[in-house]
């Protein structure tokens, strides 16, 4: 292993960092806008190449670009991999300070290579440098990053490079550092290997907590109304079926209200399809503040929406009713009256189709009388 060529495995380090940037440069073409971040993460490894090539022509460029622009290019790039944790995380900050310290660096680093020239030196602030960005790294994905393989898969890589680094910073404060970054030894070969892993990890840690975000937000888009963000019919009932399940086994059944917003043609016709939307939105946004933790609504179609109560009877179900009438005429400009049918669960015979006719009965039965009530069956 000490005869490995230390440029023969930074080489394999840029190579490492091309791939991995061109994967992350389609992905930030290619996936939603929403998902922030991605750019910071493609010039992460395409940084990381410069400062490898930079790296590997050694005593072929001058030392302003092999040593001091290659050592303050790593910096970068760990400090815009670290920007885009943040930004996918919808968190802003980080490069300015962060930048303004690589800035920094930059000077300290050509001191150290023509003012008072000490390879140690530069390997000890160099590597301190690094554990200070992937330690602030690792903190604020701890924070908040929540508990998702990818996310948690980045954190290990970033802690097990902290104790690389630190090791390597220690041996460099006991006078183990060597003599140059291209020395043949079994350390040099160490501490590149494993900055070749990281690089290959870190990139693989992004496209994995990427591509998640994007699964779930195609899994979002699939179960979920896309103007009012709740349930949409086929997620509402899939839910339902699953609580009717749940109900043989405890019998508690549930309780579903069918809600449909009186007179809204006319509020589209009058006013229009935006103002009718903004109607749409702000009701679910009342109901949503008066349901129960464990209460679902979802958009059943149109104006009309259903909600479905959990392990509830009919004297509960007409109280969450009225307080849903309560929230929907408060007085604000897109306030609406509406009709409740609502209807309980009848036992162990029942069934989903058999509840959804009974609730859209005495939702009918609701507008028959005169509307904005609730009526039960």
């Amino acid at each position: 292993m000490t005869n490995l060529d230390p440029r023969s495995l930074i080489a394999m380090a840029g190579l490492m960092a091309s791939l991995m940037a061109v994967v992350l440069y389609f992905m930030r073409r290619y996936y939603p806008p929403s998902i922030q971040g991605i750019g910071y993460w493609a010039s992460a490894p395409m940084t990381w190449l410069l400062a490898t090539v930079m790296f590997s022509g050694r005593g072929v460029f001058p030392d302003l670009f092999s040593m001091v622009i290659a050592n303050t290019l790593l910096l970068l790039g760990t400090t815009a991999f670290y920007v885009g944790c943040r930004r996918f995380l919808g968190h802003d900050g980080g490069w300015r300070l962060w930048g303004t310290v690589a800035a920094l660096a930059a000077l300290l680093f050509t001191w150290l290579t023509y003012g008072h020239p000490s390879y140690p030196l530069r390997l000890g602030s160099f590597t301190a440098l690094m554990i200070c960005i992937y330690a602030a790294n690792l903190r604020f994905l701890l924070r908040h990053g929540g508990k998702r393989f990818p996310v948690r898969l980045v954190e290990v890589v970033l802690a097990l490079h902290i104790a690389v680094l630190a090791v390597r910073l220690s041996t460099t404060l006991v006078g183990r550092a060597g003599s140059d970054l291209m020395e043949p030894s079994l350390y040099q070969t160490l501490y590149i290997g494993a900055y070749v892993l990281t690089v290959l990890m870190l990139s693989i840690g992004a496209v994995l907590m990427a591509t998640d975000r994007l699964t779930t937000e195609l899994n979002h888009l699939a179960t979920h109304d896309a103007l009012t963000h709740t349930l949409n019919r086929r997620a509402l009932l899939e839910r339902f079926e699953e609580e009717l399940a749940r109900s043989l086994r405890t019998g508690r059944g549930p309780a579903i209200m069918m809600l449909d917003l009186d007179h809204f043609k006319t509020v589209n016709d009058t006013l229009g399809h935006q103002h009718g939307d903004a109607v749409l939105v702000h009701f679910v946004q009342c109901t949503q503040a008066v349901l129960r933790r464990g209460d679902r609504l979802g958009r059943y179609g149109g104006e009309e929406f259903m909600v479905l109560l959990p392990e509830t009877d009919i004297d509960a179900a007409r109280s969450v009713a009225q307080r849903i009438h309560t929230a929907a005429a408060s007085g604000h400009a897109l306030d609406c009256q509406l009709s409740i049918g609502v209807t309980t669960w009848h036992g162990p015979g029942d069934t989903l189709d058999a509840m959804l006719a009974r609730a859209d009965k005495a939702l009918y039965q609701a507008k028959a009388q005169g509307r904005n009530q609730t009526c039960t069956a």
